[in-house]
């Protein structure tokens, strides 16, 4: 009977369909920077920025070269990293936009196979916009909604000395802000280090408002004030990858725990040098410079020692990678998603062309990339498409829609289909309701919130509040 059951679990095992023992399974750290560009990291030999940490990373596991956010802003890519969905597919049409609760996410799952689940940082899923406050309690779109056990979260972008809610008790710390919810997540991980784990740490970092230690201008004092702040920030946040790698060998995990980093969409356009290593566009552009971002997996157990990989792949693919890595089949997404599994990728197994392309879709402005090839659509009511060799023109330079009419023709027709897939997600189709709850929160400021009105006197001194806020109430509201 014993040599009966080995047998079937290892058939059951080649062929993919048993889950991993408990001790086998890693412990998932997902990592995202808010607004750092493509070209803002010293792998990529910016002029001026020094990145040892995040080089340190990626010489130590896979450099993604042609990574991609889920959109071109914020709140999208959080919705496609948590649900392996394009945003448009999950109602955050736009940042600030709330994630529906119908939507299944990557917390829940690993939630319900026993993984401890944190979220440490930004979260901007919960339709609150304005500078990042702490999320209440009673959010109903908090994390705890979807899926995370922990959490230390405030509702957008934050900085120095930032207010935040642990679970909904609001608490006051110092320091920089990246430096502060890497050394909670570590807590968390402590906590939790003999059972496996999801933490997922969304900093703050490089948005505005750009409030950087006076230490950590310092090499850019050759600067503006605020690109001093904007470059000092990043400073903290490699140190704080540095605190995070090493915490990780002190608790001696580190060999089974894969640490993914990116940031959340392309870099910003008024910076000196440029963010985005001469792509074309910024954030909030469907362009390279908008969709582009750093991608680095370090995965010790797995994943070879410097490897580097022109593979499009995007925060789509998290999702059904860490469901592949689990031995976990894909009914535990809403479908149809848009990720694939990176998993033989990261094993050195994977061909060389995505099977699928990656859409995008930004306020009327669609893109498509398919391997080599990216099909641009700026104006639908004009029908002027675009297309670029993203291999042989990186700045997408070259228009190649009318010379290449086979690929056209083919990603065009892919294009309409992509397209017809998300309308009917946007209707609500892929609910088992078949449509969309019409309960879910409007997207709304905070301060026209009176759950936070109790708070405004003490947050019209913090800097990061004051002049939005004294604006608001000097309207007579």
């Amino acid at each position: 009977m014993q040599l009966r059951s080995i047998l079937i679990g290892l058939l059951f095992s080649c062929f993919g369909l048993l889950p991993l023992r408990a001790e086998e399974r890693p412990n998932i750290v997902l990592v995202m920077a808010d607004d750092q560009g493509w070209g803002q990291t010293g792998y990529y030999n910016h002029p001026i920025l020094k990145t040892p940490h995040l080089d340190g990373m990626a010489a130590n596991g896979l450099r993604l070269d042609r990574f991609y956010a889920g959109g071109p802003v914020c709140s999208p890519t959080r919705a496609s990293v948590l649900t392996g969905r394009t945003h448009d597919r999950t109602g955050v049409w736009s940042h600030g936009a709330p994630l529906r609760l119908q939507e299944k996410t990557l917390a829940q799952v690993l939630q319900s196979q026993g993984y401890a689940t944190g979220h440490f940082g930004k979260w901007h899923l919960n339709g609150i916009r304005g500078p990042g406050v702490p999320v209440l309690a009673a959010d109903v779109t908090g994390p705890g909604a979807f899926g995370f056990d922990t959490w230390l979260t405030v509702t957008n972008f934050f900085d120095l000395n930032p207010v935040m809610s642990r679970q909904g008790k609001f608490e006051e710390f110092e320091g920089d802000s990246s430096e502060i919810i890497v050394r909670e997540a570590l807590q968390f991980m402590k906590t939790n280090r003999n059972e496996p784990f999801l933490c997922v740490i969304w900093y703050g970092t490089p948005h505005s408002p750009w409030m950087a230690s006076e230490e950590d201008r310092k090499p850019f004092r050759h600067l503006s004030e605020r690109e001093q702040h904007h470059y000092g920030e990043l400073v903290a946040l490699d140190r704080s990858i540095g605190a995070l790698r090493k915490g990780l060998r002190n608790l001696q995990i580190a060999n089974n725990t894969m640490v993914w980093y990116c940031s959340d969409n392309g870099g910003l356009s008024p910076f000196g040098p440029a963010t985005v290593g001469g792509l074309r566009g910024w954030k909030g552009s469907i362009w390279e410079g908008g969709l582009r971002v750093p991608g680095i997996v370090e995965w010790p157990k797995v994943i070879e020692k410097g490897r580097q990989a022109g593979y499009p792949a995007g925060v789509v693919d998290i999702f059904p990678t860490v469901l592949d890595i689990l031995g976990l089949d894909d009914s535990a997404m809403i479908h149809p998603y848009d990720g694939i599994s990176l998993l033989p990728l990261f094993k050195g197994e994977s061909g060389e062309t995505r099977p699928q392309p990656l859409g995008f879709h930004w306020h009327g402005q669609v893109a498509l990339v398919d391997n080599d090839f990216k099909l641009v659509l700026e104006n639908p009511d004009e029908g002027n498409f675009q297309l670029f060799d993203l291999v042989g023109d990186p700045t997408e330079s070259h228009n190649l829609f009318y010379s290449r009419p086979d690929v056209s023709a083919r990603m065009a027709q892919e294009l309409v289909s992509w397209q017809q897939s998300v309308a009917a997600s946007i209707a609500g189709r892929d609910y088992p309701e078949g449509r969309v709850n019409p309960n879910q929160p409007p997207r709304i400021f905070w301060w026209e919130m009176p759950q936070y009105q109790p708070y405004f006197q003490d947050w019209l001194k913090r800097p990061e509040y004051g002049n939005r806020l004294r604006k608001y109430l000097d309207d007579g509201n």
